[in-house]
Formats: C-alpha cells, structure tokens, sequence
C-alpha cells in the first residue's frame, strides 16, 4: 500500500517498515484515494511500470516532512487498515440485510412473494398507474377442492399440489409480471400493464394451462387442478386493499358460477 501527497508520501519498505519520500506542500489530514502508481522493484522497474489499485493510495497533505516520522507513518497506515475493515464489513452487512429482506419477503412454504411483498408491488404498479395512465390488472385465484386433496392424500402431498400450481403460474408470465401467494390455497398475480381485454385473456389462458397439466401424487395419482379467478384492472385513484377486495369478489362470484347452488369452498 502506498500513502502519497503533495508534502510527501509514505509507502511500504522492503523490510516491512514504511520509507518516506519529500514534497513540497502543507496539510489537512487524510483526504481520500488518488490515482494509479507504481513502485519500484528489485529489478529496476520504474513507478509507473506496474499500475496500482485505485484504492492502494491516499494522499496525505499539510504533514511537514519533519512530523512525518516513522511512528506517525505507521499510524496511518494502521489506521487505513481499520477503514478498509470496516468497510469490507458494512459491505458484509448490507448483503447480509439484503439476504433477510429476500426472506421476509419470501413465502414460507412457496419460491414466490408472500401477501407482504405482494402488496408492496401491487402498491407500486398502481403508482405506476397514476403516473403515466397506463392500467394494469389483478387476478385473484383460488384453487377448487385442496381440502379434498389434503384430507384424502395429506397435508404433504397438498403442498406439493401448491407448488405445482405456483411454477405453472411464474413459468407462464412476463418478468415484469408479480406472482404471489395470499395465503392458503390462494395466489395474485399483477398482469403489468395489462388492460381489461388483455388482462381477461391472460388470465384464461392461466387458467386453462393449470387444468391442462394435472399433478402427479407422489403415489403415482394423477390430479387434474381447478380455480376460480377474478379480476380487476386498476387505474389511477386505486388502493391495493380495494384492488384486492374487488378482485377477490369477482373470484368469489366465478367460485358460485362453478360450483352451482353449492356454497363455494
């Protein structure tokens, strides 16, 4: 590591000690990181023959050349080695609160957002909405019968059935697209920057793609999956709470339409 400024700088000696070369100037401490340099070798290498780390100098100025003794040098140096710990550990910490922010956003059981995190995104496209005019729509799912799956095959074997559900659903949207589970037997999706039409189409084609691919028991049982869905496109002025509530009425009502006279489950 090389110290350098415009009275005179410090670098490391071959023995381990630090060698100190005049300048010219006079100071204010340590002022931050400068350039690339060099240092001469055995060989007879110039200083600018073998570039430097841009982070492997700071300059030192208003240090006369007669405080710049050994124990001050040393003292720098200790103390540029402190900084550089505490920052390659505030790096370690922020990822470390970025690996708990994933978490906690994360469903306990499935690879998608929980209702927390969904929400947070619904709120953010609706944002979106109000600030360039452009809707998006919501469709909320409930799948048909996982209390007969769950009682007949186990709760296991109806996590796995919600997993299925889950990786049909995120393989089939755009990235742009929020798939996330409110809990239960229930998902969102955030059609981004879909309307009505489009946002109706996508939401048939979902469900049309989960019937199409049944789920296997681990037993060997074939599965074919149903839903019900609702959806509402929302525009400037919308809450999330609302968003949801509408869609989850117009879910509620698609649930009666199939189901009949019975009460929907």
């Amino acid at each position: 590591m090389k110290v350098g400024g415009s009275r005179g700088s410090i670098r490391p000696g071959s023995s381990g000690g630090s060698s100190r070369t005049g300048g010219a100037g006079g100071v204010s401490g340590v002022s931050g990181v400068s350039g690339a340099s060099g240092v001469s070798g055995a060989g007879g290498a110039t200083e600018a023959s073998a570039p430097r780390a841009i982070d492997d100098v700071v300059q030192i100025q208003a240090i006369p050349p007669e405080e710049m003794t050994p124990r001050v040098q040393q003292a720098i140096m200790s103390l540029m080695a402190e900084v550089d710990n505490l920052r390659k550990e505030l790096d370690r910490t922020h990822r470390r609160l970025r690996e708990l922010e994933d978490v906690a956003d994360t469903d306990a059981l499935l690879p998608v957002p929980n209702r927390r995190a969904f929400v947070r995104e619904l709120n953010r496209m609706i944002s979106f909405a109000q600030r360039y005019g452009t809707p998006s729509t919501l469709m909320f799912i409930d799948l048909n019968d996982m209390k007969q799956i769950n009682d007949k095959y186990g709760h296991e074997t109806g996590d796995k059935a919600l997993l299925h559900v889950a990786q049909l659903l995120t393989e089939n949207v755009r990235s742009t697209d929020v798939v996330g589970r409110l809990g239960g037997d229930e998902f969102g999706v955030i059609l981004a920057q879909a309307d009505e039409e489009v946002g109706q189409m996508k939401a048939d084609t979902l469900t049309k793609l989960i019937a199409e691919h049944p789920f296997h028991t681990p037993g060997g049982d074939e599965i074919r999956m149903s839903l019900a869905y609702g959806t509402y496109t929302f525009r400037q002025g919308d809450q999330p709470d609302e968003a949801l509530d509408r869609a989850d009425k117009a879910m509620y009502a698609h649930k009666k339409d199939l189901k009949g006279d019975q009460e929907p489950r």
